[in-house]
């Protein structure tokens, strides 16, 4: 008996909990943690539950395993480590269940006059005569077909939600799985859990893995094999290269794997037969996608700059003298070889830092051009640069994404070398920001006798996508190319501009730090605050932003100032700053929960991926405008244009009050700070300090460590990216 005691001595014995599920206090989209009020079969009052539960709504009935335990604050509850969950059988679990907002069309009063009339028999008339919703006052045919299209919707998710809620998947991307393959969705999960790696934005190898694995699928298997190789190239890509080399490869995947290095080479060998992978030299191997974006790229830029141009005829000098009247100045000669190059050159490169009069070309260009009235065609990678280029050049401008013609359904560009643009001439700004596919859509939709002019500044941070396309058709040196290199009169007395050419040359002395905050003077433009470690960094920026700019600059915070941060994690990172500074500057308002991420009403957020339907495109910037917490919705003001999101699709907007580098390019902010800190030495890089800095048009101010600065402008050994263009560029051209 003392024997059996001692065995079980602190171990508690699981218990069972059965109740409806009265009100949800707290849950993580994330990992499915829900903190809620549990209304049992024999007792009246509510008991506090605590656990993991999916996709879980009120009004349900859940079976609890678990133990009682006590918090500190709380007091009892019971925390459960698994459920069983049972759709609500009663009129009152059902009103709950429905007013919850789970099913798109029912809000809490639609709830109530549905559970009036059909009673315990709601849910058996919505999911088999669904017809019969007509019979409420105010649902009409479409609104019924729609409340039973969202209800199957659920219930798949539901199923998809409960098979996956050990593997880390969050609802967002179980509601991609679903939307993507609708009631199929958990039978390819069982079948083919590698295949969603392909298909799915969001799911990558570990998760798919996970699943596979657990489903008991063989570690040594070709499938496994193959989607290892396919991921490690995919993570090349995502550094930047388009290629990756056969050894390399094989080591890293068979390391990812842990499988033996030979069966990986097999599978090599066995996926370039199939043309999932091709090679560009014999020991390089590519997506074929990029392999084809690439040759794309060289065969068009061949092709067009053979052909005639449709321009009309055009006297050069003239124009120029005619540009230069209109201007009311004369150009430099380097602008006025621009302007020449461009409209006698099919296909040219104009390329130069902040205040070396990129602007002043494009604007002479587009006179000369409209003056000649042919059809001109502006764009830019990012909504931000191309309103920035239509107010400059005084013509209508647009995103790449726009200008050809996105279609969701086909998952391509409708505007390509069967359907090419309608134009003479198009101009692409920020053309350092393309990656090798955007860059190879743009080249394959021109028609054979335009021009196309590729402006950008070549020292500026790479795309975010692989290639590095602007870089490689400067150096392959077979296309014609204006380099700006002097800084023009406007611009010699801004710091920015001095600063941004300093660092271009490897000067590493930053503007004279200054202790304290009531040291910084409004009349400069550059400033450097000191602050050696992450904390007193973020409180600088925190207190610079919510007082000291207001009220010395004279500028609003939220629309005028953006901080730009060279990393996500940490105290000094991007994540933690964002807490911080809504704090500081939106303290109060309605508020929505996703995950680990809080948005409030009056939130500056950003879009992190390209939404066709909604319009909007990674990078585009808005606040909120309105929280609907009863339904999980909010409503983003994009500069003016109000798009809606539903709770899943929330996912795609983050925090903006601070944003990476990278999510700048493209867009210029009247005062930029720049957090820096030797904890960010992974990414210090001069590249990165010069994109930075060229965002901002009047001020920027540095916050950190002097040393920081120094290490970053040292380094300009970047990553230098693995990229086949330039090559075949030079060996199409010998052929």
């Amino acid at each position: 008996m003392g024997g059996n005691q001692q065995a079980v001595k602190g171990q508690k014995q699981a218990e069972s909990l059965e109740g409806v599920l009265e009100r949800i206090t707290f849950y993580n989209e994330e990992n499915g943690f829900l903190i809620g009020k549990l209304k049992g079969q024999t007792k009246t009052a509510e008991i506090a539950v605590v656990g993991k539960a999916p996709k879980v709504q009120c009004g349900e009935t859940l079976l609890l395993t678990g133990s009682w335990t006590t918090h500190p604050k709380h007091g009892r509850q019971f925390s459960f480590t698994s459920f069983e969950s049972k759709l609500p059988a009663s009129a009152y679990g059902i009103r709950k269940y429905l007013a919850s907002g789970l099913i798109h069309g029912i809000g809490k009063t639609y709830a109530n006059k549905i559970v009036d009339h059909f009673g315990a028999d709601t849910l058996r008339v919505i999911s088999e005569e669904s017809g019969r919703l007509k019979e409420i006052e105010g649902i009409g045919k479409l609104r019924a077909k729609s409340i039973k299209e969202a209800w199957e919707e659920q219930k798949t998710v539901r199923e998809v939600m409960m098979f996956l809620q050990t593997y880390g998947v969050t609802d967002a991307l179980c509601l991609r799985l679903v939307r993507k393959y609708g009631n199929s969705a958990k039978t390819i999960l069982e079948t083919d859990p590698y295949r969603i790696i392909r298909e799915v934005k969001g799911i990558g190898f570990k998760t798919a893995d996970k699943i596979a694995l657990n489903l008991g699928l063989a570690s040594n298997g070709p499938a496994r094999i193959d989607a290892g190789i396919l991921h490690t190239l995919q993570e090349s890509e995502d550094e930047g290269h388009t290629h990756t080399e056969r050894r390399e490869l094989a080591l890293k995947a068979a390391d990812l794997l842990e499988a033996d290095t030979k069966d990986v080479e097999n599978r090599i060998d066995a996926l370039m037969l199939e043309e999932e992978l091709v090679t560009s030299k014999p020991d390089w191997l590519q997506n074929p996608v990029c392999a084809r974006a690439e040759e794309t790229i060289v065969c068009c830029l061949h092709n067009q700059s053979k052909s005639d141009s449709s321009l009309p005829p055009i006297q050069v000098e003239k124009a120029i003298e005619w540009a230069q009247e209109k201007a009311g100045f004369a150009f430099a000669d380097q602008q006025a070889e621009a302007v020449r190059q461009a409209l006698q050159s099919k296909i040219s490169i104009l390329t130069g830092g902040p205040g070396t009069g990129k602007t002043t070309i494009l604007r002479a260009l587009v006179s000369i051009l409209r003056a000649k009235k042919t059809k001109i065609l502006l764009a830019a990678p990012t909504g931000r640069a191309a309103r920035r280029m239509a107010e400059s050049c005084s013509h209508f401008a647009q995103t790449v994404h726009r200008l050809l013609k996105f279609d969701p359904s086909q998952g391509g560009f409708t505007q390509n070398e069967q359907n090419p643009l309608i134009c003479d001439f198009v101009i692409m700004d920020e053309a350092s920001m393309l990656d090798l596919r955007l860059a190879a859509a743009l080249i394959r939709s021109l028609p054979p006798k335009a021009h196309l002019l590729l402006v950008g500044d070549a020292d500026q941070l790479p795309s975010v996508g692989s290639g590095n396309v602007l870089k490689d058709l400067i150096q392959c040196e077979l296309f014609q190319v204006t380099r700006l290199a002097v800084t023009f009169r406007q611009a010699e007395n801004s710091g920015i501009v001095g600063l941004a050419h300093g660092i271009l040359a490897g000067k590493g002395s930053p503007p004279p730090p200054v202790d304290s905050l009531s040291e910084i003077n409004p009349q400069h433009d550059v400033h450097f605050v000191r602050a050696l470690t992450p904390e007193d960094c973020v409180s600088a920026v925190t207190r610079l932003s919510k007082n000291i700019i207001p009220k010395k600059f004279f500028i609003d915070p939220k629309n005028e100032l953006q901080i730009l941060a060279p990393l996500h994690r940490g105290i000094g990172g991007i994540g933690n700053l964002n807490d911080q500074l809504r704090d500081a500057l939106n303290p109060t308002g309605a508020t929505q929960v996703i995950g680990s991420l809080l948005f409030r009403e009056g939130d500056k957020v950003i879009q992190t991926r390209n939404n066709y339907d909604k319009d909007v495109f990674n990078g585009d910037m808005g606040i909120i405008d309105s929280v609907d917490t009863l339904n999980g919705k909010v409503e983003i003001d994009f500069e003016g244009k109000k798009v809606s999101y539903q709770r899943m699709e929330i996912t795609d907007l983050q925090p903006a009050y601070a944003i990476s580098v990278h999510k700048s390019q493209g867009s210029e902010y009247p005062v930029v700070i720049f957090p820096i800190l030797k904890q960010h030495f992974m990414m210090l890089q001069r590249n990165l300090v010069y994109t930075g800095l060229t965002r901002a048009k009047k001020k920027v101010i540095f916050v950190g460590d002097p040393a920081a600065y120094a290490m970053a402008i040292r380094n300009d050994k970047t990553l230098e990216r693995k990229t086949d263009l330039i090559r075949k560029i030079i060996e199409y051209k010998g052929h």
